[in-house]
């Protein structure tokens, strides 16, 4: 650890070692740079592989309106980092309260008093700030397909107050991206676009249960609901089964799309890691659960590569 990142004393638990606000950031940026999870950047990859899933896939499917934009995903990551770092600000300023009663959570800037919740606020409008200029990029189709996402997101840190299935709205935010890319591309949706979306969800309840399975303590202690606690013992088969949902609905996605064997073989590749993924899961091992959890990021990307070669293969 940096002598900065010693001395900051706010060193999150399940940020990586090493990260940048640690780091590098300055002391008074730090607070707020937390707020946005710039030092766990997971968050964002995973907001992000759905996008660029469905660009490839559009671009693959229909090269006639155009390759695979370079432009369009640059964009798409701009605004999963703002976006991302929007929703955990908003996030945090509703759950302050029950971050203070888990051991992981209690030391987030708004609990710990780094930050007050007026000054997240106008933090929280100025992210939305970024992205919106980054969707009003797209045509307009984008753009209101893309604020029609806000429903979900304004929803969710209430769900795990009410249901035991706060995940499954997390992946209705989470998973818009397989929507967000065909639009931007086509300007319309398409039935790939929705069963991309379809398998996005169901890869983000998977892989959060097994996040969740880091608070199952303290979120019986502070009444917080998850699948993790739902299905306790059996939390393995159970992200085994959201998993195997992912795959079918991915290989339906890409059969839908006409896409070629550059696609399947992406597929194949992420399937075999979410199938490891499975395999490491014991129990109620916390710093297990984190590191496969952070994984998912490296099996998006192995979708996305067969997805995007399939792309430029056919814009050549």
């Amino acid at each position: 650890m940096s002598p900065q990142a010693a001395g900051d004393g706010q060193v999150l638990p399940d940020a990586p070692r090493g990260n940048i606000v640690d780091s590098y950031a300055p002391p008074s940026w730090r607070p707020y740079l937390r707020l946005a999870r710039i030092d766990r950047p997971i968050g964002w990859w995973l907001l992000l592989l759905p996008c660029w899933w469905s660009s490839a896939a559009a671009a693959a499917s229909d090269p006639a309106a155009g390759p695979l934009s370079v432009w369009h995903l640059a964009l798409f990551w701009i605004g999963a980092v703002a976006m991302r770092g929007a929703g955990c600000t908003y996030n945090d300023i509703v759950d302050r309260d029950l971050d203070r009663q888990v051991e992981r959570t209690r030391n987030r800037p708004i609990p710990s008093g780094q930050v007050t919740t007026r000054q997240a606020a106008a933090f929280l409008a100025a992210q939305c700030l970024v992205g919106l200029a980054v969707l009003l990029q797209f045509n307009r189709f984008a753009v209101v397909t893309g604020f029609a996402s806000l429903v979900f997101v304004a929803i969710y840190p209430f769900m795990k107050r009410v249901t035991s299935w706060p995940q499954a709205m997390l992946g209705l935010a989470f998973a818009w991206g397989g929507l967000m890319g065909w639009a931007a591309h086509e300007g319309a949706l398409a039935l790939p676009a929705f069963l991309f979306y379809a398998c996005a969800i169901a890869w983000t309840i998977g892989y959060d249960t097994v996040y969740a399975i880091q608070d199952l303590e303290d979120d019986v202690i502070a009444g917080i609901k998850s699948t993790a606690r739902m299905f306790g013992a059996h939390a393995r088969e159970a992200v085994g089964a959201f998993y195997a949902i992912t795959i079918a609905l991915a290989a339906a996605a890409v059969r839908s799309a006409e896409l070629g064997w550059l696609s399947y073989l992406g597929l194949l590749a992420f399937a075999a890691h979410l199938a490891w993924q499975i395999r490491q899961i014991r129990g109620a091992d916390s710093a297990r659960a984190l590191r496969l959890f952070r994984s998912n990021r490296d099996a998006g990307l192995l979708f996305f590569a067969g997805l995007a070669l399939d792309a430029l293969s056919r814009s050549l």
